[in-house]
């Protein structure tokens, strides 16, 4: 079948599928979820040998080792991922929450929360987000199109299969999930045009692949991902306390959106946080890269360029400002960040107020790391992205961020 006419078939056969789950209880719904989670156990075996598969041809086309750890999958990750889900399963309903009002015509107003309807979801090499997705869909009653990167391409079948086993196993149509056994660009676009059979797309991966969806698409977006989070070391900081934020939003692991990509340091304690923090990173294999100011300190540091302001590495990579005052630290990261995730260190309540209520961001920490930003962290059960736009949604898209509203009005007889 003609690629275009394909994907247009999977959307359809998802909608035709969709009144089942929307309208199912939560029960049904829930039911789906364990029985996923049981599958993803049972269906270990085959999961891993797929991912294996998938790993060669990844050191053969030379990923970076973040980036194949991304990818990696073993017993102790598919164990992770299908705890994720049974934590999904604890949650509340987001369907049926009402509030109602009612107006001086006497009219009763009624608004409902329903899903979305046709989710489509573009990814890249982290396999887990197929999970994810799906049963984050499934809760909120909304069908998955899912699209992944080539460099997950057989896990990604394999994962799409015990997922529609699943559904089938318990009476649901196995169109409410499905995997697009395409990874070409011209999927992706096919993807970005079919307004009127996928209500709304969510990109989630590098900036480049976001951007583009975002430029080209005609179907509504929320924009997710990409990560230039900031570490701020604060002239009160406890530099203590600032070695171990800022090595650890860096190191326990990089390739992720929310990891440190840029620290920035107050001048008033540059000369004595600075060595110590190059140390550290250099002790963990972290490349440094640093302004003028950093490498009169350090002049081991490699000169930062200008790219290295607005990059976001997903490696073991990380470029270090000097700053004159916490108005400078704030302008800088509104000028250069991406929306996702920016951290102060500060003994100063002052200080720290003013960075929260200044700094542009979804997220935006006091002495503790960026790396918290997770739906699961959160107490969402999962993300299917962190939304770095300001509509419908911001921040760890949970099963709340997948609905939208219905407004149903109860009259007797009133004409206008």
């Amino acid at each position: 079948m003609e690629l275009n006419a394909y994907i247009k078939d999977l959307c359809q056969k998802a909608k035709a599928a969709n009144n089942s789950l929307a309208l199912s209880s939560l029960d049904r719904r829930n039911a789906i979820l364990s029985r996923i989670a049981d599958a993803l156990i049972e269906n270990s075996d085959a999961i891993i040998k797929a991912n294996e598969e998938d790993l060669r041809l990844s050191v053969e086309k030379g990923l970076s080792a973040a980036m194949q750890d991304r990818l990696k999958l073993s017993l102790e990750r598919i164990a992770a991922i299908a705890a994720s889900v049974r934590k999904l399963i604890a949650l509340p309903d987001p369907l049926g929450r009402s509030e109602g009002f009612t107006r001086p015509s006497g009219l009763y107003i009624e608004r409902v929360t329903v899903p979305l309807g046709n989710i489509g979801i573009i990814y890249e090499a982290r396999p887990n987000v197929t999970v994810d997705a799906a049963v984050l869909c499934l809760k909120s009653g909304n069908c998955a199109i899912l699209r992944g990167g080539k460099e997950a391409y057989n896990t990604n079948l394999a994962l799409e299969a015990t997922i529609k086993g699943a559904l089938e196993k318990e009476g649901f149509s196995p169109d409410l999930v499905s995997l697009i056994h395409d990874t070409s660009r011209e999927g992706a676009d096919i993807m970005m045009g079919l307004h009127g059979y996928i209500d709304v797309l969510i990109p989630r991966g590098s900036a480049s692949l976001i951007n583009s969806v975002v430029e080209k698409a005609k179907v509504p977006v929320i924009e997710t991902g990409a990560g230039n989070c900031h570490v701020y070391v604060d002239e009160y900081a406890d530099i203590a306390t600032a070695l171990k934020i800022a090595l650890s939003a860096k190191i326990s692991r990089p390739s992720v959106c929310n990891a440190a990509e840029k620290l920035l340091v107050h001048k008033a304690v540059a000369s004595e946080f600075l060595p110590k923090i190059v140390k550290l990173y250099k002790e963990n294999c972290v490349t440094v890269k640093g302004d003028a100011r950093v490498r009169a300190i350090c002049p081991e540091v490699l000169e930062a360029s200008e790219d290295d302001l607005k990059r976001e590495y997903n490696d073991y990579i990380i470029t270090v400002y000097v700053v004159d005052s916490l108005d400078d630290a704030i302008n800088h990261i509104n000028l250069y960040n991406t929306g996702h995730s920016e951290a102060i260190i500060t003994k100063d309540i002052t200080s720290a107020r003013k960075f929260q209520d200044s700094v542009n961001a979804a997220a935006v920490y006091v002495n503790a790391s960026t790396r918290f930003t997770d739906g699961e962290e959160f107490g969402f059960g999962a993300e299917i992205g962190i939304s770095t736009q300001k509509l419908h949604a911001r921040g760890p898209l949970g099963l709340d961020a997948l609905t939208t509203v219905k407004y149903k009005i109860h009259g007797d007889g009133q004409i206008r």
